[in-house]
């Protein structure tokens, strides 16, 4: 079954436009709040990936989290629930920080049908191997962030 399409959208930053420095390396590095609509009925939980696939050495990771409560809101410097390890090898949100040019910074929310029991310390691809099967529901917000501007 294909997953339904969620909208992924936050009061900090529009889709496709700059993420405010305080949510970044620039600023106070907390995660932005985000709002999810669109929630299927059989969701059990909710995992976040947020990453960067214009890193110059592939895709960086900067923030895993999984076992999310069903919930419509994220809120802003909150661990919404388990974290993982991003690329800065950190268990928390590491905000977009790219050493040049613009990037695009991807605000992934995957709905599943069931909760994942995982080691902390689980990354992103272990994540995502422990999801298949069981999404239900994904939607993504890009925002952009450049140093330069």
């Amino acid at each position: 079954m294909e997953p339904v399409s969620l909208s992924v959208t936050s009061t900090a930053f529009a889709e496709g436009e700059y993420i405010p420095a305080k949510y970044t390396c620039d600023g106070i590095n907390i995660n932005p709040p985000l709002d999810v609509e669109g929630i299927p009925s059989e969701t059990q939980s909710l995992a976040l990936i947020v990453d960067d696939p214009d890193a110059p050495m592939g895709t960086w990771v900067h923030w895993v989290v999984w076992n999310i409560p069903v919930s419509k809101h994220i809120a802003e410097n909150h661990i919404p629930g388990e974290e993982g390890m991003n690329d800065f090898h950190q268990l928390h949100y590491g905000g977009p920080c790219p050493p040049g040019g613009t990037h695009r910074y991807f605000f992934k929310i995957y709905a599943l049908d069931t909760t994942l029991k995982l080691p902390s310390g689980t990354n992103k691809t272990q994540l995502e191997n422990a999801m298949h099967g069981h999404i239900v529901g994904y939607g993504a917000l890009m925002g952009l962030y450049s140093r330069m501007r």
